[in-house]
């Protein structure tokens, strides 16, 4: 909510003690003020002179960015790369079909998403060696930060966010790229990221600072709540009803007041231009539109029963509506902990029903709807969307290849080579990046590592991948140690 400490009547002509500060809820932003958040964005938006000298087919053609996270790592060969002429535990128990894109094919499980498709490029040949990087924690982390996480054992690692952490992507971006109009700059939803005990691992701004971290937005409800998105709290953004709108703006003029009191403060923080940030903070806490974005109830309810109405798909809605209304990175993570049962995409048992009446179709519908949605809109044009998991499952069902147990009707982890989809801003339409093995073991063509996968992002938002960013020790650190692969810009 938003808050403005001191009782009604004190101290100064408009009513609020002196000692008041504009904020946001910490709910949101953890006590730190909007006007803090902006002005530190645009500090880390100096173009350095490498920078200046990057670019290429593509460069800069995103202005919004939708990533969906599907934590728990999908099977790709019981998704969108299934293969024929395979042993029986191989190959998967749905049948292929045809999608847009000529000889490609899908299974059973996404006939939506098959007649979109060409909407996107398809990456079949997503891979890495995973050393230390066979749970979910570990790998969630590389691909969503591009670093592997401190302290990895042959099994990977569970440790909780740190502020030394390597900032999530979308961090990167809204530091760098810092939005000029009065809009949240990155929101993360339904849930956190998750494995076991470890919450939010790879989910935060690390060692840039909190000043960058996502909006959280993570509505009451458990995993299995389907309805939760009904429920959207964004007190964030709401006046406090014993506070008149004229009372704020007043408590604005109040601060111009004071300020021209305090010529030598401003003049060491002139380069900084804190008026125009404290005027953009106030147009965030006022604006209309930023609220009614998250207004789910002024969509039709067909377009919302097309998207799914679960968890993820109005995640996926409610994604396209803030990215429409100018929010820089929209991260929907997968609304299940990364190793669990039921809708969790961590199939060691279960596989065949889990899949077919659970993950699958919400998969299929929210993806779906969502690049046909934005295309349509004209939207698709400027706005990346990646849909993409930390690793893909076993070609063989019933093996273990991490050390977790599996079923006749499981599939184990398995990074050597997975499935990806990006879509808009600049990517090829109707393209099937690479190709697997005859048993989708490994890539046969064009393989891509995590790490250029993410400084294609990077690339696409008009960003050197490589650009140097500053920990907390004020030691340099490349953003991603990796190309951009662009063989997937057209």
């Amino acid at each position: 909510m938003l808050v403005i400490p001191g009782r009604y009547g004190k101290d100064t002509c408009d009513g609020y003690s002196r000692r008041a500060v504009l904020r946001v809820g910490s709910s949101a932003l953890a006590g730190l003020s909007v006007a803090t958040l902006l002005e530190n964005a645009a500090r880390g938006a100096e173009v350095s002179d490498e920078e200046a000298r990057y670019g290429g087919k593509g460069f800069g053609a995103a202005k919004s960015v939708i990533m969906l996270y599907l934590q728990g790592g999908p099977s790709h060969l019981d998704l969108w790369d299934p293969k024929t002429n395979v042993p029986d535990n191989v190959k998967s128990m749905f049948n292929p079909i045809d999608t847009s894109i000529p000889g490609c094919q899908f299974t059973e499980l996404l006939p939506k998403l098959a007649q979109q498709i060409h909407r996107a490029t398809l990456i079949r040949s997503l891979s890495y060696t995973p050393i230390g990087l066979f749970n979910h924690t570990a790998a969630i982390y590389q691909m969503l930060t591009g670093y592997t996480a401190d302290n990895v054992s042959p099994s990977g690692q569970l440790e909780p966010p740190s502020p030394k952490d390597f900032p999530n992507f979308g961090s990167n971006i809204v530091k760098l790229k810092p939005l000029q109009t009065p809009m949240l700059p990155f929101v993360m939803m339904p849930r956190p990221l998750q494995e076991s005990n470890v919450i939010g691992k790879a989910g935060t701004a690390g060692f840039l600072g909190r000043a960058f971290d996502p909006y959280y937005l993570y509505p009451a409800g458990d995993d299995m709540d389907m309805a939760k998105m009904e429920r959207i709290r964004v007190d964030d953004l709401t006046l406090r009803q014993d506070v008149p709108l004229d009372r704020l703006q007043r408590r604005a003029s109040l601060r111009d007041t004071v300020n021209a009191g305090m010529k030598n403060l401003d003049r060491a923080v002139n380069q900084y231009a804190l008026n125009e940030y404290y005027e953009k903070a106030l147009g965030l806490v006022l604006s209309g539109e930023a609220r009614e974005a998250f207004n789910l109830s002024s969509e039709s309810n067909e377009l919302r029963e097309k998207y799914g109405k679960n968890t993820f798909g109005q995640s996926c809605l409610l994604a396209r509506r803030l990215v429409e209304a100018g929010t820089r990175v929209v991260e929907v993570n997968w609304p299940k902990v990364a190793n669990s049962d039921n809708h969790s995409w961590d199939v060691h048992s279960g596989l065949s029903t889990r899949m077919k009446t659970q993950s699958a179709p919400m998969l299929d519908a929210a993806l779906a709807t969502l690049l046909e949605d934005l295309d349509e809109r004209g939207l698709l044009k400027d706005t990346l969307v990646v849909a993409v998991g930390e690793f893909g499952r076993s070609p063989k069902r019933g093996v273990s290849t991490s050390g977790n147990s599996n079923s006749d009707d499981g599939r184990d982890h398995w990074p050597y080579c997975y499935t990806g989809v990006v879509a808009g801003a600049g990517m090829k339409r109707g393209y099937v990046h690479g190709k697997s093995d005859d048993t989708a073991s490994a890539p046969a063509d064009g393989p891509i590592h995590p790490g250029e996968l993410l400084a294609s992002i990077y690339h696409s938002v008009g960003l050197y991948p490589r650009r140097t960013v500053y920990n907390h020790l004020n030691q340099p650190r490349e953003m991603v140690k990796y190309d951009a692969a662009m063989e997937l810009f057209a």
